[in-house]
């Protein structure tokens, strides 16, 4: 039995199909550029990697030529067995705290929380569209908020005046969530234990940090968007929010261009020009003085999270690194943890230089805290939570 997960952005089509039991990927592929003059399709299969460039007018023409590589190219779906299609959804507000059947009224329901999600949702709905209409099996949303929607009110209410938060819903609703469930849920396999204080370090373009106690959040860095928190490839995190009406009165920027800027425009690639994680460190060996900064507010900020988070918990079992640059920078993890040392955190330095796609732990025996670096696997845990679902 399958599942066919897709991640509908707002002009491309992330799609990969699993099988949920043993968790392999049997395919995967990518559609970009999707509405400009020429897009891109990219269809893996069996050690087999299909490109194709043509004009990709919509998600429509984009997913029917997936459905048509999975037909000429293989694994057919009929022969795989494809029970659902999962569907990532970046925000769910307060109505979903787990994955939900897609019906007319779930759809209707993930298009109203659109104002709380403008670059995700509707693309995230784009993708539902037309799957619902193509693929005759049952559909399931799974939401990047759900694995926080519980969190304690300490955590989730701003200090804004209640009448105004709650009439336009605002709260903060965290994100990277099925990232965030699967890592705390497979370091307490690994480790055989479900009474854990840990912080998961999601650390990718987009980043986030967690804290998970006895497997339920309890806090969370990213707010109403995946704007706050840590700084990010594009985005500022954390800012103080007068900044906002600064530059609208001092600058005479609109609002859509504040927003353009704190999204797009900032992170890492405000400070040095790059949002690549790599490239920073590439420019800051060469002696860039902007990147050396720039990699020293990004460390400031984890510490900052980390260091709140311990004290949230009341202390701390395991710091857990995952997404691209937490699974395979062994410099910024070591730069992270070094700072850590008067925690009694210590990291092993060969084990932490290693690169594998398996869990391991990289610090040292008499560390006082765990530090492992465990893969992700979104894709898998749709899959998962859809099937357990339906």
């Amino acid at each position: 039995m399958t599942v066919l997960v897709i991640n509908s952005g707002s002009s491309s089509i992330k799609y990969q199909l699993v099988d949920p039991e043993s968790g392999a990927s049997l395919a995967s592929g990518l559609v970009e550029r999707i509405g400009e003059e020429i897009g891109h399709i990219e269809h893996k299969y069996n050690g087999e990697e299909i490109n194709i460039d043509e004009t990709i007018p919509d998600h429509g023409y984009g997913l029917r030529k997936v459905l048509d590589l999975f037909d000429s190219v293989g694994p057919k779906l009929a022969d795989a067995n494809i029970k659902a299609v999962g569907h990532r959804v970046v925000q769910g507000g307060k109505y979903f705290s787990k994955a939900a059947v897609i019906d007319d009224a779930v759809q209707a329901k993930i298009e109203e929380l659109c104002p709380l999600a403008p670059l995700h949702n509707p693309a995230h709905l784009k993708g539902i569209e037309v799957a619902r209409e193509l693929l005759n099996v049952p559909h399931v949303a799974v939401f990047d908020t759900a694995f926080f929607q519980q969190l304690p009110a300490e955590a989730a209410v701003y200090a804004l005046d209640r009448e105004v938060a709650e009439k336009y819903e605002i709260r903060r609703y965290g994100a990277h969530g099925t990232s965030h469930k699967y890592i705390s849920e497979k370091v307490s396999e690994i480790l055989g234990r479900n009474d854990l204080k840990q912080i998961v370090l999601h650390l990718g373009n987009g980043a986030s940090v967690s804290a998970v106690v006895n497997g339920h959040a309890v806090d969370t860095s990213m707010g109403l968007t995946p704007l706050e928190g840590l700084v990010m490839g594009t985005r500022t995190g954390d800012i103080d929010p007068a900044v906002v009406f600064h530059l609208q009165r001092v600058a005479g920027m609109s609002t859509d261009e504040v927003d353009t800027l704190f999204n797009k425009k900032s992170g890492l690639k405000g400070l040095t020009g790059d949002n690549d994680m790599r490239k920073v460190w590439e420019r800051a060996d060469s002696g860039d003085a902007n990147a050396v900064e720039a990699l020293e507010v990004y460390v400031h900020r984890l510490l900052h999270y980390i260091g709140a988070y311990t004290a949230v918990m009341g202390g701390l079992d395991v710091i857990t690194f995952t997404a691209g640059a937490g699974e395979n920078d062994d410099r910024l993890r070591a730069a992270v943890c070094k700072r850590l040392a008067s925690f009694g955190i210590a990291i092993d330095d060969s084990a932490n230089a290693v690169r594998s796609k398996e869990p391991r732990t990289i610090s040292t025996e008499d560390s006082s805290v765990r530090v492992m670096v465990v893969p992700t696997n979104e894709e898998l845990a749709i899959a998962q939570q859809a099937m357990e679902l339906i």
